[in-house]
């Protein structure tokens, strides 16, 4: 599976995040395809992306393998990263080259279950699953159910994982320890020397978001930096 063509091209190499959520400012598929384009021409090799449509402009705008996920709130669930078969299906429709799915061991939408959404996707295309996870219970749990990939996207996330203010090295550390599929790290990975240390851990590529692609976090960053001087 480490020979596949979309794990070759990102491997040791810069994932980023373009999302912007509906009371976001830069809210849209058309400008979340610009900032693809943007991150493309700053080297990245992938694009991990939130909604079917932002997927296929995306796609569409820059030609970069994508990541696609659906966040979707349900009111009997905490589960919120493509958490049932109904977004699955609406991703596969436009053809990411990996789906994302909340891979903790919290309770999905409906009773619905990980592994067979996990099933379906590898049933239905030859995309692959990578599963955002917040713990190292979660990573085995995820691993039973046929993900092809792990990332560290929900530690801070879950009530059972540490609030820490910067990225969780000590997770990704762990889950190389475990882990028989690649490990990619995300989560408040704020600058290149986070990046590095990550690589230098082990992970197979970066995820970086909100450092790169949110310019009210990036501002504000800078603001609160300057009132404390």
């Amino acid at each position: 599976m480490k020979h596949n063509p979309f794990l070759k091209e990102i491997h040791k190499n810069l994932i980023v995040s373009c999302q912007a959520l509906e009371d976001e400012p830069l809210h849209g598929s058309d400008i979340m395809a610009k900032m693809a384009q943007a991150a493309k021409e700053g080297g990245a090799k992938a694009i991990r992306s939130n909604s079917s449509s932002d997927v296929a402009a995306i796609k569409k705008q820059t030609g970069l393998p994508v990541i696609g996920l659906v966040k979707r709130d349900y009111q009997d669930s905490e589960v919120y990263i493509t958490p049932t078969l109904k977004e699955v299906k609406e991703l596969l429709a436009v053809k990411p080259e990996m789906i994302a799915l909340d891979a903790t061991k919290r309770v999905r939408p409906g009773g619905e279950q990980l592994i067979d959404l996990v099933r379906y996707i590898h049933d239905e295309s030859e995309t692959l699953v990578i599963g955002d996870i917040a713990t190292l219970q979660d990573a085995e749990y995820a691993m039973k159910c046929g993900i092809d990939l792990l990332s560290t996207t929900l530690s801070g996330y879950t009530n059972d994982s540490p609030k820490l203010s910067g990225p969780d090295f000590g997770l990704v550390e762990q889950l190389l320890k475990i882990s028989t599929i690649p490990v990619i790290a995300e989560g408040r990975i704020q600058t290149p020397e986070d990046a590095h240390k990550m690589l230098e851990l082990g992970a197979w590529s970066i995820v970086v978001g909100g450092a790169i692609t949110r310019p009210q976090l990036i501002t504000k960053t800078f603001v609160n930096g300057i009132q404390q001087h």
